[in-house]
């Protein structure tokens, strides 16, 4: 089964009309660490599925860069905002690892709202990110930065081990060094 219809399949499944109908809309797409899909400023123009992978969501906050999120594979992303209104996106989206995503325009995600599947799927995906979305406002509304770090590891996230420190000290709202020092304190306290 194509990953993305296996990812599609965990939240709706679809017959092989409305695959063949999404297949056919589908554009690969080979991605090398650094490369920007989306610059703070432009609008975004499409949906993409990260077979294989790691993005960066980025805004610049007065000059400084700051890590909003990241997409891990596989998962779908865009900058929703953008996407939805055609408005110019607030932040970049760049890829931390070479990687592989399937590619669907505006139009094209438009023109798939007649199949029933997709259109239960997109519901799904967007009341999930949605979820998610408020699952992080919570956690930076209540817990400190160790807090946070400390979920990170007790849920064996990925991100530990494959994003740059200074992108996940970033993301927790922390200097890099206020990162290494959390990160010198858990140390300690394991070894005791």
């Amino acid at each position: 089964m194509h990953p993305y219809r296996a990812f599609i399949h965990r939240y709706q499944p679809i017959t092989n009309e409305e695959w063949a109908r999404i297949a056919d809309l589908l554009v690969r797409r080979e991605i090398t660490a650094g490369d920007v899909l989306l610059q703070e400023g432009k609008v975004c123009r499409h949906v993409w599925f990260l077979e294989r992978g790691l993005m960066r969501y980025a805004v610049d906050d007065v000059g400084t860069e700051v890590t909003k999120f990241f997409t891990v594979a596989p998962y779908c992303f865009t900058s929703q905002r953008s996407f939805n209104t055609r408005q110019p996106a607030e932040e970049s989206i760049v890829a931390l690892e070479d990687g592989m995503l399937w590619q669907l325009s505006k139009d094209d995600v438009e023109s798939l709202f007649a199949l029933p599947g997709w259109s239960a799927f997109v519901r799904a995906l967007t009341q999930e990110v949605q979820f998610f979305t408020e699952e992080i406002l919570l956690d930076l509304q209540r817990k400190s930065a160790e807090d946070r770090y400390r979920t990170l590891l007790s849920t064996g996230d990925p991100l530990l081990e494959r994003v740059p420190l200074k992108f996940l000290a970033s993301y927790l709202g922390i200097a890099p060094q206020s990162l290494s020092r959390i990160r010198k304190k858990i140390a300690a306290a394991g070894r005791s």
